[in-house]
């Protein structure tokens, strides 16, 4: 916005996308951007296509509970303020993979890595003039579950049962920070819907060929998928917790953002990671 002061910007999952495209718009506006990703091709190559001193890349495998805390900190050595934490990143497994700590590599890429980043950067959000967590995911769609008897999923695994799962979890990440964080900074969940992001994920070609196609006939374009973001980082909602399903507001009241849920599941969560 004409007249801002530039606006120090963290994503998660930057280099494909709606993270990589916010990340291009961000630096449009003269912001200072980190984006965080598992590929150092990729990476580079954003490096390259911007060609711009206020981006840096920061590769990590964010499944990974070490990885992120050491993201973390590097984030804090390179920081003092932080304006805006825009969170995208995933990855569809067919198969039931563990990280190097045991857990579910969805479980841990999709909510766990995003449950780290909001809580442990709060402190330099909190610092920042007008901070916002955008949380990329689900929400306003009902399908799907915590599966408390087996989160991370050792029996019936599949691929979609994992992303409901996660995404689900974010949903409630997300009413949790609002309600008992103590932080400054609003949380927005929002999803965009059907977009031309992220086919590249899927490992089986046949089902990345399908999704593409599917993508070029149906689905939004990335641009327009990522315009809300982008404004939510120049002006975030005045609301602890906004919600919005495809521009539309989310009813509070759906059983996906019962705080009772909440609450369990961020006893869980901490109770994992002190196990870790």
């Amino acid at each position: 916005m004409p007249g801002q002061a530039p606006k120090n910007v963290i994503i998660s999952g930057g280099t494909d996308g709606m993270g990589r495209l916010t990340a291009l718009e961000r630096l449009a506006r003269g912001d200072r951007v980190t984006v965080i990703g598992s590929s150092e091709a990729k990476g580079r190559a954003l490096l390259d296509r911007a060609a711009h001193p206020n981006l840096r890349f920061l590769r990590a495998d964010l499944s990974s509970i070490a990885e992120t805390e050491r993201v973390i900190a590097r984030i804090g050595e390179q920081y003092d303020t932080l304006d805006a934490l825009a969170l995208f990143a995933n990855r569809v497994s067919p198969k039931r993979t563990e990280t190097v700590e045991g857990l579910e590599s969805t479980f841990a890429l999709y909510y766990l890595s995003r449950y780290l980043l909001s809580h442990r950067l709060s402190p330099l959000l909190d610092a920042g003039s007008d901070p916002v967590i955008i949380n990329v995911a689900g929400v306003g769609n009902t399908a799907g579950r915590i599966h408390w008897e087996d989160p991370q999923l050792t029996r019936r695994y599949h691929q979609v049962r994992a992303q409901l799962q996660a995404g689900r979890a974010n949903d409630l990440l997300g009413v949790r920070f609002a309600a008992r964080s103590g932080s400054r900074a609003r949380y927005v969940l929002y999803h965009p819907g059907f977009t031309r992001s992220g086919a590249d994920g899927y490992p089986n070609p046949v089902v990345r060929g399908s999704i593409k196609l599917l993508a070029t006939l149906f689905a939004r374009p990335v641009a327009d998928a990522v315009r809300p973001v982008v404004q939510w980082i120049d002006r975030p909602p005045a609301a602890p917790l906004t919600a919005i399903d495809q521009g539309r507001p989310v009813d509070r009241t759906l059983k996906t953002l019962d705080p009772e849920a909440a609450t369990r599941l961020a006893a869980y969560t901490e109770d994992l990671l002190l196990a870790r």
